[in-house]
């Protein structure tokens, strides 16, 4: 079984699935495969460049993501042209990584920040959505990133909401509280997913 771990920003997807890959579970993240589909010499970096200037380059010739970061989170059409390009390139990484370990792995995790945003349904057998409150996002994110709170709740707001996911998602762990708590739902989950005890 593939399942879909997503949820906003400064949510804990990542450290739910790193804790899912620690039970036994292999993880696929979107993110690295963004990185991989942007690395230096590629197709989709090359359109990237072309489309928001070289400007979003760093010194190595590779992507400055916090340059491109605070181009396209301000900007609804510019977020929308950067997800055209890389998209499609994420999707095949994805599908191809998704079919080699299905075969060779009970479950397999695939951590998708935009799972629905970017139509990526189809790709999982199932979804866990990992929640948190809004406050309690907006100060890990500015905590981890470094952000002032304008620019932490504009990525915030620049999301689909969390309240609409919800609806849309099989499985849903709240991580408002201590890491504790949100390792015992996801241990748990675990349990009910794979029968161990």
């Amino acid at each position: 079984m593939v399942l879909g771990v997503t949820g906003n920003i400064a949510s804990g997807k990542s450290r739910v699935a790193a804790r899912l890959g620690e039970l036994g579970a292999a993880v696929v993240s979107a993110d690295q495969l963004a990185r991989e589909a942007v690395a230096p010499g590629t197709s989709c970096l090359a359109e990237i460049v072309r489309c928001f200037g070289p400007g979003i380059l760093g010194p190595d010739g590779r992507l400055d993501r916090q340059k491109l970061g605070a181009l396209v989170f301000g900007d609804t059409e510019a977020r929308r042209r950067l997800e055209e390009i890389t998209h499609p390139a994420i999707a095949q990484l994805a599908e191809e990584r998704l079919a080699g370990l299905r075969a060779s792995h009970a479950l397999v995790v695939y951590e998708a920040p935009l799972l629905f945003e970017a139509g990526a349904e189809g790709r999982v057998d199932r979804i866990l959505l990992v929640t948190a409150d809004e406050r309690v996002r907006l100060k890990r994110l500015m905590a981890r990133d470094g952000l002032d709170r304008r620019a932490a709740l504009q990525r915030i707001r620049a999301q689909m909401p969390q309240e609409a996911k919800v609806a849309r998602a099989d499985y849903v762990i709240d991580n408002s509280g201590d890491w504790d708590s949100c390792r015992r739902q996801v241990d748990s989950l675990w349990r009910q997913l794979t029968g161990a005890s």
